[in-house]
């Protein structure tokens, strides 16, 4: 039997924020939630482990898109898994990028700060470089 949760509840057992739910259910991610007499958001378990996959997907880096796409296909458990596979290493393939631009980064901000020999501003090389002026 499913129990129910109002929003509050439902935060807290998945540690999403709030505005965050409500966010989600104004996209679609996660369905509109059902209205007490009084109004109030009321959420069901699958709601919750709904909010769940969301949150660990964000946690992931997954986009929305992304996770919208996951969820349609969790939504169909009878299908294949090749198309969430394709989606996890698309993802994976970012996540590399990105690594190998944070670590472009990372030796560009270390060659300013090897550069720098903390004397005063008007010779700073970590500014020089930041304003353009030393490659």
């Amino acid at each position: 039997m499913s129990r129910s949760h109002a929003i509050g509840a439902l935060s807290h057992r998945t540690g999403v924020k709030i505005p965050t739910i409500r966010y989600y259910e104004e996209i679609g991610l996660l369905p509109a939630a059902i209205r007490s007499g009084g109004g109030r958001r009321v959420y069901q378990d699958a709601d919750v482990r709904r909010l769940a996959f969301i949150r660990h997907a964000r946690d992931l880096g997954f986009e929305i898109d992304a996770i919208r796409d996951l969820l349609q296909l969790a939504d169909r458990r009878d299908g294949p898994c090749a198309a969430a596979d394709a989606i996890a290493r698309r993802h994976a393939v970012e996540i590399d990028q990105k690594i190998a631009k944070l670590k472009h980064l990372r030796r560009e901000l270390s060659r300013m700060i090897d550069g720098c020999h903390q004397s005063d501003i008007r010779t700073c090389k970590v500014i020089e470089a930041l304003a353009g002026k030393a490659h």
